[in-house]
């Protein structure tokens, strides 16, 4: 299972450099079921995956100017304050039994584990839609307390699920700054990137024993994975794959709700 699981770094990786997206998302269950790691350890870990492959992505995209700094830094300031409070206080304090109806006891990790398969449906959904995605018309303008409220929003979320959220950033990015579709997208990978990184550094890092050969082998699988994809990218059909991956992601969003709530492993 672990040599699957290294393998499935490697895809990750990959799907991030062909498409743009996505593949952060299956770091979780893969940690989580693959690894045998508990639901804090497989967020937190994938809170730094994400940060890295992001990181990597939005340097990309800085290249190619398609990242609007000042947006970035009004945008991504909220979400680290999100991802940070979350971490660093609320998962920490969060009891192993959340509450009981009847002889049901509903667990922190069914409910880490149940939001996270019903945001897995969602960034499936974004990625089969048939609507093609739209950008703003290029002038670029703040509506600040909702970028604000976005903000500590998206971050508190990915600070619960360690899901990075692009599919809930791009469209904020689009709406709230108008910003192009491309620089939505680079835009975000930096946002991703410095929320995910920042919320792992001043939240769990501070709080649990972290595995750091394991997560630095994990990371840099992942880093190969998207240069690659960068690289092949160029010469495949990006929006088919795209679809692909995105039934690829219902599947797993089935199973990880069937074995925490059906199954209960």
């Amino acid at each position: 299972m672990e040599i699957i699981g290294y393998i499935m770094a490697l895809l990750i990786g990959l799907s991030l450099g062909v498409i743009g997206g996505g593949g952060s998302i299956l770091a979780v269950p893969v940690l989580a079921y693959m690894f045998s790691l508990d639901e804090k350890i497989a967020t937190a870990y994938s809170l730094f995956i994400v940060g890295i492959v992001a990181l990597i992505g939005g340097i990309e995209q800085h290249k190619r100017k398609n990242v609007d700094w000042r947006t970035s830094l009004i945008f991504g300031l909220p979400a680290i304050m999100g991802v940070w409070i979350t971490r660093h206080f609320i998962i920490p304090e969060l009891p192993n039994v959340l509450f009981t109806i009847g002889e049901l006891d509903f667990t922190r990790r069914m409910g880490m584990f149940g939001l996270f398969s019903l945001l897995m449906l969602w960034a499936a959904y974004a990625m089969l839609s048939k609507d093609k995605r739209k950008g703003g018309t290029g002038f670029v303008k703040y509506n600040y307390k909702l970028i604000l409220l976005e903000g500590l929003l998206v971050g508190s979320i990915t600070g619960f699920v360690g899901a990075g959220g692009g599919f809930l950033i791009i469209p904020a990015l689009v709406i709230l700054a108008n910003l192009e579709i491309k620089k939505a997208i680079g835009t975000s990978l930096v946002i991703i990137a410095f929320k995910s990184l920042l919320g792992f550094f001043l939240g769990d890092a501070l709080t649990m024993a972290i595995d750091w050969n394991f997560l630095l082998i994990f990371s840099g699988l992942a880093a190969i994975g998207i240069f690659t994809g960068i690289y092949i990218g160029r010469f495949i059909d990006g929006r088919k794959l795209e679809k692909g991956f995105g039934y690829f992601i219902i599947l797993m969003a089935t199973c990880v709700f069937t074995m925490e709530f059906i199954i209960k492993i």
